[in-house]
């Protein structure tokens, strides 16, 4: 199958992916051949939006619960080169590039150095502008980045597709009554959990079993309609369950 032809079937599993959980499988599905493992996707933020709603902009979310975490608590969306440039340039980039063109001062380099701390040292950026001009993104990040120019371009059209479909999830899920409830344990246990606390740590944190927490983290998953514990926190971030 040529290059053509797997951008075509790509597109058309994303546009048949539904939830946000499907969608960020689908195209880390394809990102991953090229070293691109770590997907974060949404609104980019006024400067200044508190720490508390800036989680509310997120709308596809594969990053390391711990470094999603550390993100917002350090505010670095306003510090971050590679949104900085994004905003400049609003056209697809690699995000050494970001680090070649911006000024860098210590809040930036604290950014890019605490990324490389959880494997993400080279990514890709692609922005979106809506019609009434909100600036949307998706970033993927990786270790060791390698693809061709024209494997750029399909991991671009791709995203786009990727972003256009989370946006349709996220406006349709604003408009339904949200039933989903997930109990105190469950919460707590999505908490650790998103600070890097495995089942055992969590059990002994809680004193409960380990098969008990690794249950309520199992049930918290379902509920929220997420394929990975990573993707659990990341939605229970963005719903407002944990902080």
């Amino acid at each position: 199958m040529g290059l053509f032809d797997r951008t075509l079937e790509y597109i058309d599993q994303l546009q048949n992916a539904g939830t946000a959980a499907a969608v960020c499988e689908r195209l880390l599905g394809v990102t991953s051949n090229f070293g691109l493992t770590a997907l974060m996707a949404g609104t980019v933020p006024q400067p200044g939006t508190p720490r508390g709603r800036q989680k509310q902009h997120v709308m596809l979310c594969d990053w390391p619960g711990e470094w999603l975490e550390r993100y917002v608590a350090r505010n670095y969306v306003d510090h971050d080169p590679v949104v900085s440039h994004m905003k400049q340039l609003q056209a697809p980039f690699q995000w050494r590039d970001a680090s070649k063109n911006a000024v860098i001062d210590k809040s930036s380099d604290e950014v890019m150095g605490d990324a490389r701390q959880f494997k993400l040292r080279d990514g890709l950026a692609f922005p979106l502008v809506t019609l009434d001009g909100q600036i949307v993104m998706v970033s993927l990040g990786g270790e060791s980045v390698e693809l061709s120019d024209a494997e750029f371009g399909m991991v671009s059209l791709a995203s786009t597709y990727a972003i256009g479909r989370a946006m349709q999830l996220h406006t349709k899920a604003d408009n339904v009554v949200d039933h989903i409830e997930l109990t105190a344990r469950e919460r707590e246990c999505l908490q650790w959990a998103a600070v890097g606390k495995s089942e055992w740590e969590i059990s002994q944190i809680l004193g409960i079993s380990e098969h008990t927490s690794e249950k309520h983290l199992l049930n918290a998953k379902s509920k929220l309609g997420a394929a990975n514990r990573v993707q659990a926190v990341a939605e229970a971030i963005r719903r407002g369950y944990i902080s």
